[in-house]
């Protein structure tokens, strides 16, 4: 599939985006797996299992790209793209992640490779619906937005901690993306086309449904806490 300029442009940023904001667990994972091992192995292991997740993540992506020219199944996963973003605003800093520290390289490398690759399935669906099915797109976001990742994992953690804005910035990125795949499934997309506003009102529509209740949600949470 062929992107002018402009869709390439917004798609990338789109995909690096989405990678930062969703990988705040990955993040988490790569450094509890490996928190038990010595400072040397520590900096192998997070390399060498970022590496395999990487891998295993391009694998993903591509064959969830192909699955989604599939009639319902863009529409599908739009839709569940919803949650996902509804999840990211609504996320409880104190939530437990269940991954015990290995004591061996290898138990490490497995650890972060498995476990990235079950909790990466958001990132996966995400950045395939803002490829728009540019497999090359994909893999360039990745290449770009994963080092980030694995190096700058602390610092991104303390800037989405410090700058919430970020969080809703992803929250409506993803939405953005998940009405992009309603309106462009082949069971719908006829209806769209022949609507040219249709598809920027869904657009529009989910970006501020979610923002604004992920907002109102968090604004009385602190008041029930606060009471």
């Amino acid at each position: 599939m062929e992107l002018t300029g402009t869709d390439f442009l917004s798609g990338l940023m789109a995909i690096i985006l989405l990678d930062l904001v969703l990988a705040g667990d990955n993040a988490i994972v790569i450094a509890m797996a490996a928190r038990s091992l010595p400072k040397a192995l520590q900096k192998q292991a997070v390399f060498w299992g970022s590496f395999g997740a990487i891998a295993i993540r391009l694998l993903l992506t591509a064959v969830v790209v192909h699955l989604l020219e599939l009639p319902g199944l863009m529409l599908a996963g739009g839709l569940l793209l919803l949650p996902i973003a509804w999840k990211l605003l609504l996320q409880n800093d104190d939530a437990k992640h269940e991954i015990s520290a290995s004591k061996s390289f290898w138990g490490a490398l497995r650890t972060i490779i498995v476990a990235d690759a079950l909790m990466g399935m958001d990132n996966v669906l995400a950045i395939a619906g803002a490829s728009k099915g540019h497999l090359g797109l994909v893999m360039l976001g990745l290449l770009i937005s994963v080092p980030l990742v694995v190096w700058g994992s602390t610092m991104i953690l303390k800037l989405i901690e410090r700058f919430p804005i970020i969080i809703y910035l992803g929250a409506a990125a993803i939405a953005w993306t998940a009405a992009h795949m309603i309106a462009s499934d082949h069971l719908i997309s006829g209806w769209f086309d022949a609507h040219d506003w249709a598809a920027y009102g869904l657009q529009v529509l989910l970006v501020v449904s979610l923002c604004s209740g992920g907002w109102l949600m968090q604004r009385c949470r602190r008041r029930i806490t606060s009471c």
